[in-house]
């Protein structure tokens, strides 16, 4: 069966400061431990700011390295899954799930993308 990443990208100029709030995190809960229980989980977390973060960058045979935060990108990865579906339309459903998890507060998207096995 495939497996697939989905990369959680947030705006995090606009996103609501502090903690989730209760709510959410028991929708959140309750949606992870529906999915564990699916068995279609593999993997999944949450990443710090990239205020806390560093790129590291190839280009013209060079090496560059720049520390966060990166201000010139309106969106960064704020989390990401690996999740293990029957197809893509299975993880983008599972996906979609997750985003309305969220308040309507928060501008989230989710790259879903098959891993390439082999």
């Amino acid at each position: 069966m495939p497996r697939y990443l989905s990369l959680v990208q947030i705006e995090e100029g606009t996103a609501p400061t502090g903690d989730a709030g209760p709510e959410m995190m028991q929708r959140m809960g309750e949606l992870l431990e529906e999915i564990t229980k699916a068995g279609v989980m593999l993997d999944t977390a949450g990443l710090l700011p990239s205020a806390q973060g560093t790129r590291v960058r190839w280009e013209g045979g060079r090496i560059t390295v720049t520390d966060g935060p990166f201000t010139e990108t309106k969106e960064v990865v704020g989390g990401y899954s690996i999740t293990q579906c029957k197809d893509m339309a299975e993880a983008v459903e599972w996906a979609t799930r997750f985003l309305k998890v969220h308040g309507e507060e928060w501008t989230v998207t989710c790259e879903v993308r098959e891993i390439e096995e082999g």
